[in-house]
């Protein structure tokens, strides 16, 4: 059973350690912010080698916290106390500084090795590990060995214990800020090496004055030997009995070096130690107090998963979402951690107080599933009536805190209460610090890899957000049953347990899904089934819903169309519009390359601009890459005749990978890549609109081949565009602009590029229409409105060079700056998509020398891309982008 406490003294910590403490926090809150810097900048640079799929990230996250919890596991067993902490912690600040310029200057080449050896299967993800691993475990384990090192400039008294705490606390407080910087302005208005420098430059500076603050060499118990009395020898025993008697000792272990001797009062003295009677099992269940934290952890990162993956529908899935949610969890952690390290100066019974916090964890994540399902989706937030960004921004720092401030709150204060729970007099401070961390960290890795990777696809966010309350309701359990308490106790120990479990079973059925318009609808939520709301003549009947490992995902019927949603956002749907879009970006590429034979697309979607291709006689391969492994076959049961059952065509084969990284990996080239992603605004998608991916996708093209690319004016602005433009053109300095439009307005558009320009000779590919083999790739036309060659190249939109005056000074989007997700992530409730394509227009000449064919063809191709009057600005046309709704 697990005691109330060990006989910890109250001493006052020596005067030195009370004065540089504050200096401590300080130091130590540069390390969080600088490790939370390094985080963000890793694991985006890494997954340009390994790729972004789940399973990726999760060796991502495997690795960097895994080194964590080896490096507090570690430090104690292999570095002597007799070292000063101060030198120690400098030491390893050091480390982290150089080992972080290491990954941003080695990873190039380390890059270039993975690839010459990386394969799929099993042995490709062994190979991913052990890249992760490579990058992360060096400087990670330097990471969480600097807690205990820290750890060991106090002592194990109530204060010491309280003050380890605190360290933990003023580290999660630098970790909050790092997380903010990084998110909001280095990788927003620099790159990442430059956020990089910033890191290094906080390593170095807490190095610097870690050396400062320690002159001596020697270890901390030694520089406390003249404040302490010194111990008297045997001899000295023998020969003054009368001085020793007064002073009986009791030995505590010490780890591994000399047993220190806690003093028990004289006879008739005051006992200023905690009252406590031994127990005999010593530290023989201290295991349950690390059980206790474990399971703490894991359903802490646990919800950090499932919480960012539902609150990331309703906000939006930017960079800055992912950012507020993040630091708004993780100041909950400082909070609580706070909170808890001064409730653990003065408990008696510590692990009676971690039960209780376990038990309240009960109550609040049922109110952040609650909140979640049946209030946040329903606050009346419009993020379309603010111009400015960054009033969103408030809106959904004060929704994240409401929803899930709470329960991070516990989270935080669990640490501080297990280390009193766990605290000997007498042992390693490092020790226990890092046991405790390694405990807890453990738990994480738990938590994040099962539910990501396996309950959410599997289970669903519903029941594996019950989960977390069973794992709540278990760890206060175990924490209650264990204690040992005073028999005038005994009542709260068992009303404790009770409560845990009674409120675990009335609490369980409050948590439910979300409801199913957050997944089709997400951030707008509110105007939409509002405007729904007064059209209830055409109910939307919802078909299938689904979520994946990487993503939810929803197929609903509305007025006698099928769309498609992808957390939050529309991606296809069987609209006229939606339609021949979908059916360009594979016929765009088609018919300019003479004949097509192997093809490659990026994202299946609803299958449409994949099934485009089944209808060319002459291609014989279809590749087809898609994250999520659950929406092809889904796809196929509802956009089967629109996609012409591609899923099932001899000639598909599929890819279930991150299709950066298969490109990447794969000796293949091909004469069409088509590249339809999500949207540049979604966190992690630029690395599908940089310059280093259109050089990748450039290098794997057949000669003559040709790319498309996907790109949406709607929910963006100026800026945006230019960008994403200038960045496509950069590689593909003959590129072109092909336009989905209607009534004279665009909604997307189509880029088109090849390593050489050639022209379009349109007399061949109407011959090619004509001509018995092609009619099925005529009657594909022909259902989204094209009937001959001169119309469908009539959407001919412009061409690099006739944009440059346009694209002068725009940002071009690269793997080091990302710079897209950010300027996106700010532009997204722009209404300018009108503006947007007439500017774009505005520049259109007709290209002599792109198209050739007879007089009769060019003139009326001429005619119909001849300028015409403006279209009237009344208001937005009620119609549809790419399957969603355009108030």
């Amino acid at each position: 059973m697990l005691n109330q406490r060990e006989s910890i003294e109250v001493r006052a910590t020596p005067g030195g350690s009370r004065r540089l403490f504050p200096l401590l926090i300080l130091l130590f809150a540069g390390s969080g912010c600088a490790a939370l810097v390094y985080e963000i900048v890793w694991f985006q640079l890494l997954q340009l080698v390994i790729g972004s799929s789940a399973v990726s990230l999760g060796l991502l996250l495997a690795a960097y916290m895994g080194g964590l919890c080896l490096g507090s596991a570690l430090l104690p067993r292999i570095v002597s106390r007799n070292y000063h902490p101060l030198r120690v912690y400098a030491v390893l600040e050091l480390g982290i500084g150089v080992l972080g310029l290491a990954v941003l200057f080695g990873l190039p080449l380390i890059g270039r090795m993975y690839v010459a050896t990386a394969t799929q299967g099993l042995i490709g993800l062994v190979e991913r590990g052990i890249i992760a691993a490579l990058c992360l475990l060096p400087p990670t384990v330097l990471m969480g060995a600097s807690l205990p090192a820290i750890s060991r400039w106090l002592e194990t008294t109530s204060e010491g214990v309280s003050w380890m705490g605190l360290l933990y606390s003023g580290n999660i407080a630098g970790a909050v800020f790092g997380c903010l910087l990084a998110g909001f302005y280095l990788l927003r208005v620099h790159d990442m090496a430059i956020a990089t420098y910033v890191a290094v430059a906080l390593n170095v500076s807490v190095a610097l004055i870690s050396f400062l603050a320690s002159p001596s060499g020697r270890g901390r118990r030694a520089s406390h030997a003249k404040r302490e009395p010194a111990r008297a020898k045997p001899q000295d025993a023998k020969r003054e009995p009368d001085r020793a008697k007064p002073q009986e000792t009791a030995d505590a272990p010490s780890e591994g070096h000399r047993s220190r001797q806690t003093p028990r009062p004289s006879p008739g003295a005051p006992d200023l130690r905690l009252s406590r009677r031994p127990l005999p099992e010593g530290e023989g269940k201290r295991w349950l107090i690390y059980t206790v934290i474990a399971l703490s952890g894991c359903s802490a990162l646990g919800a950090e998963v499932l919480w960012t993956r539902l609150l990331s529908l309703l906000l939006g899935g930017t960079v800055y979402t992912f950012s507020i949610i993040l630091a708004v969890f993780l100041l909950g952690l400082w909070a609580g951690s706070s909170v808890g390290s001064f409730l653990a100066r003065s408990l008696q019974h510590a692990v009676l107080v971690l039960a209780g916090c376990q038990t309240l964890l009960v109550l609040t994540i049922a109110w952040t599933g609650y909140t979640l399902s049946h209030s946040l989706p329903y606050w009346p937030v419009d993020p379309w009536l603010s111009l400015n960004p960054w009033f969103n921004f408030e809106l959904d720092l004060v929704r994240t805190l409401w929803a899930i401030f709470p329960a991070t709150l516990l989270w935080g204060a669990s640490f501080p209460l297990a280390l009193a729970a766990a605290a000997r007099a007498g042992e390693d401070p490092g020790k226990l610090s890092g046991e405790v961390y390694a405990a807890n960290t453990a738990g994480s890795i738990v938590g994040a890899l099962v539910f990501s990777l396996v309950l959410i696809p599997s289970l669903g966010t519903r029941s594996s957000q019950q989960l977390l309350l069973v794992l709540a309701v278990a760890s206060a359990v175990i924490a209650a049953a264990g204690a040992r308490v005073l028999p005038a106790l005994r009542p709260m120990k068992f009303a404790t347990l009770t409560a845990a479990v009674v409120l675990g079973a009335l609490l369980l059925p409050m948590i439910s899904d979300v409801p199913w318009q957050v997944i089709a609808y997400g951030r707008r939520f509110a105007p939409i089934v509002r405007a729904f709301d007064f059209d209830s003549g055409h109910p939307t009947t919802v078909l299938y819903r689904g979520e994946g490992i990487n993503s939810s995902f929803l197929i609903a019927e509305r007025a006698g169309q099928r769309q498609f949603f992808v957390s939050g956002k529309a991606e296809a749907s069987t609209a006229p519009l939606d339609m021949r879009l979908e059916r360009m970006m594979g016929h765009v590429p088609a018919l300019i390359h003479p004949h097509p034979r192997s093809t490659l697309i990026v994202g299946f979607g609803a299958g449409v601009t994949a099934g485009s291709f089944v209808t060319y006689p002459d291609v014989e391969s279809i590749t087809i890459c898609e994250l999520e492994s659950k929406i092809p076959p889904v796809s196929t049961a509802y956009f089967g005749k629109e996609n012409y059952n591609v899923l099932h065509d001899r000639r598909t084969r599929m890819v279930y990978d991150d299709a950066r990284h298969y490109i990447f990996t794969t000796p293949e080239k091909f004469d069409v890549i088509t590249t339809d992603p999500i949207h540049p605004w979604v966190k992690g998608t630029s690395t599908l609109y940089s310059k280093e991916y259109y050089e990748l996708v450039k290098a794997h093209l057949n000669p003559g081949g040709v790319v498309a690319q996907w790109l949406p004016i709607y929910d963006s602005d100026p800026e945006t565009i230019k960008t994403e433009l200038a960045t496509f053109f950069d590689v593909f300095p003959s590129g072109t602009i092909w336009s989905n439009n209607l009534n004279g307005d665009g909604y997307d558009l189509v880029l088109t590029g090849q390593e050489s320009a050639s022209a379009i000779n349109v007399d061949d590919v109407q011959r090619r229409l004509d001509e018995s083999k092609y009619a099925a790739v005529s009657q594909s036309l022909n259902e989204v409105g094209f009937h001959s060659a001169v119309e469908f190249f009539a959407t001919y939109a412009g061409r690099a060079s006739d944009l440059q005056p346009l694209l002068v000074n725009a940002q071009i989007n690269n793997d080091m700056n990302l710079r897209l997700q950010y300027i996106a992530g700010l532009g997204l409730n722009s209404m300018a998509f009108q503006g947007i394509y007439r500017t774009i227009l505005g520049y259109r000449k007709f290209p002599d020398g792109l198209f050739l064919g007879s007089t009769g063809r060019i003139d009326a191709l001429r005619t119909l891309l001849r300028p015409n009057s403006p279209p009237k600005l009344g208001g937005v046309p009620s119609a549809t982008a790419r399957g969603g709704v355009v108030p």
